[in-house]
């Protein structure tokens, strides 16, 4: 009996609005901007932003690397050295020992393996 009392329930969502539901008359639709903006100013057309924009690198096409496209365009040596800087590495390996990586001990790997169910025996 209680069963069939349950289902006859209605949900009751558990959040409550206030008031009933409007849609504003007038929303105004201009640029505006963003209150984080370090500028505090719109820029003057799409076209000019797109000229001071980066993402992953320069997004205007106007550059020394623009006559041949930015891939294939020019030979891999003549865009210049690839060798890290002074205090720079591409590789975890090429750190002094003491930021290499440790090896994995076998019990280290048994503990992942199982999932830690090994270390409580």
């Amino acid at each position: 009996m209680n069963a069939t009392k349950q289902l006859l329930q209605t949900r009751q969502p558990m959040i409550r609005f206030l008031g009933k539901r409007t849609v504003p008359s007038k929303v105004d639709h201009t640029p505006q901007v963003h209150p984080a903006s370090p500028t505090h100013s719109l820029p003057e057309s799409f076209a000019s932003y797109r000229q001071k924009a980066q993402q992953h690198g320069p997004l205007n096409q106007t550059n020394q690397y623009s006559a041949g496209g930015w891939i294939g365009g020019k030979s891999g040596a003549s865009l210049g050295p690839v060798e890290a800087g002074n205090g720079m590495h591409f590789d975890r390996s090429e750190l002094p020992q003491r930021f290499q990586r440790l090896a994995w001990t076998q019990a280290e790997i048994e503990a992942v393996e199982s999932g830690g169910a090994s270390l409580h025996t």
